[in-house]
């Protein structure tokens, strides 16, 4: 390695312990958010809000995406949002099931004396 190329190889190190550090810190940030309760709906999108955070740092910088050019970004942006799209049709059609289709109730209690069949 050349001397000149001596800085630029220094900042690069520098930027990776960083998103090193601030990804330990959103790990750490996550366990301890995960013992606050938020309800049900609040932790899960704490929790996701904290990965898509930590995903962006690796994409961004592990994946060199921040030195990309802008078509990349596009394609990126359609890809989320049909991802999203996805995620909030199959989110909708949850309770959208056919009558009969299934059994949300829990089975009724076995009555004594009837013979046990494996």
């Amino acid at each position: 390695m050349n001397t000149k190329d001596l800085p630029a190889f220094q900042k690069h190190i520098r930027i990776y312990l960083g998103v090193f550090v601030a990804l330990l810190a959103g790990t750490l940030l996550t366990v301890g958010i995960s013992y606050v309760h938020f309800g049900h709906a609040g932790n899960i999108t704490v929790a996701l809000v904290i990965a898509a955070l930590k995903a962006a740092l690796v994409a961004g910088f592990f994946m060199h995406l921040v030195s990309e050019k802008k078509s990349i970004y596009t394609v990126l942006g359609f890809t989320a949002f049909f991802f999203l799209g996805l995620l909030v049709l199959t989110v909708w059609s949850m309770q959208d099931h056919p009558e009969l289709t299934a059994n949300l109730t829990p089975p009724p209690p076995a009555v004594a004396g009837t013979p046990h069949v494996p």
